[in-house]
């Protein structure tokens, strides 16, 4: 087998593990059952995305869609840092608002 072949052959195989990720990810996404679960679904989706860009790169030779892939990657990891900041924002009004009513209720 010379090198080219296998490549051919590395590449077929990362792309199908790549989808069987890429639907794993978004049955997370639509099954949750919470926020959290559905942002870490999310977060693979983008770095699932950013694999097929990193695998199609290496198939074409086409090196642009490394920096690519290095631009999603940056602002998927800033998405989920807005995400997981969103998510404790929540959790510390829906906290004080209990805290608030058991107050209230004394």
């Amino acid at each position: 087998m010379s090198g080219a072949e296998f490549l051919n052959l590395a590449t077929l195989v990362a792309l199908a593990l790549l989808t069987l990720a890429l639907f794993a990810a978004t049955i997370r996404i639509a099954r949750g059952p919470t926020l959290p679960d559905r942002v870490l679904g999310l977060d693979v989706l983008t770095t699932v995305a950013t694999g097929y860009i990193g695998v199609i790169a290496v198939r074409t030779g086409f090196m642009l869609y490394v920096d690519i892939a290095i631009a999603l990657s940056l602002v998927a990891f800033l998405a989920t840092v807005a995400f997981a900041r969103y998510i404790l924002m929540r959790g510390a009004k829906a906290r004080e608002g209990s805290e608030n009513a058991g107050e209230t209720r004394q």
